[in-house]
């Protein structure tokens, strides 16, 4: 019998630094890499990047950009210190040895809930510290932990124009279908998606030029704070069916399932 091909996230999970290659990102952002990465300092004035032993605080130089960006506006909007940065790509982008199926091509990067008391935690610190939800547990509504601030902070990352979508609970994008006066034409960018209570999770467009780069299909017309809303947080979307067949499990990308120029970011030296 053949020996199955070996998976791709063993290969990119092995990469410790990223290709000398020009920055660009290849393919979509649950199945592509990135090349020419660059890494968001471990700390900087307004934010400080956490879990460093995963070595996920990679991304495309937009990315990165949007990161700093995103956090001193949390200080002017929001009155916080800055943000803690959790998982963003590995070196070299591609399939994550665990927790991802997106975060593939460095345009990917999830933000915590928790408002930074420091911005001076050691690496343990970093590693112990945890988020915070703002949901409550049956998963309908926001909890005591939500505040304006959060509200400010993902207001400003919706009108960054670098920003395609950003995915929160769904009880946190109806408080601020709920609560959002003025223009709301922002909150179109604001999706509902499983377990994003701890951290939203923001998506950048492909950067202009990056020709082998796919973007998401077009979000729909309209605010999203319809119907459609409503149903996240139903008994339908909630209770499991019983007499419904387990999942089936999702097989490993392998190389050659990836965008052919991630075997050329993989091995460049």
């Amino acid at each position: 019998m053949p020996a199955l091909p070996q998976a791709a996230k063993q290969l990119f999970g092995a990469m410790p630094g990223p290709s000398p290659q020009a920055p660009e990102p290849f393919g979509s952002y649950s199945r592509g890499c990135v090349a020419g990465a660059v890494e968001l300092p471990e700390t900087g004035p307004t934010w400080q990047a956490m879990r460093l032993s995963r070595n996920r605080n990679w991304g495309h130089p937009d990315t990165i950009a949007f990161l700093e960006r995103l956090s001193r506006a949390a200080v002017t909007e929001a009155g916080w210190n800055g943000l803690y940065i959790g998982d963003i790509s590995q070196p070299r982008g591609g399939p994550m040895l665990t927790g991802h199926a997106s975060h593939q091509s460095g345009l990917d990067a999830d933000i915590w809930m928790l408002p930074p008391g420091r911005l001076d935690l050691t690496v343990q610190e970093r590693e112990e510290l945890s988020s915070i939800s703002v949901r409550t547990e049956d998963q309908r509504n926001i909890n005591g932990n939500w505040t304006p601030g959060h509200m400010a902070v993902l207001r400003a990352a919706a009108e960054d124009p670098a920003v395609a979508r950003i995915f929160v609970a769904a009880a946190v994008k109806q408080e601020m279908c709920r609560a959002a006066t003025g223009d709301r034409s922002w909150l179109r960018k604001v999706r509902p998606w499983w377990g994003h209570n701890f951290h939203f999770h923001v998506r950048l467009n492909c950067p202009e030029g990056a020709t082998f780069c796919e973007d998401q299909a077009p979000i729909p017309a309209g605010t999203g704070c319809d119907e459609t809303l409503a149903w996240w947080t139903s008994d339908e979307a909630l209770i499991p069916d019983p007499n419904a067949p387990p999942p089936e499990p999702r097989p490993d990308l392998t190389l050659a399932q990836l965008p052919a120029q991630c075997s050329q970011v993989l091995t460049a030296q």
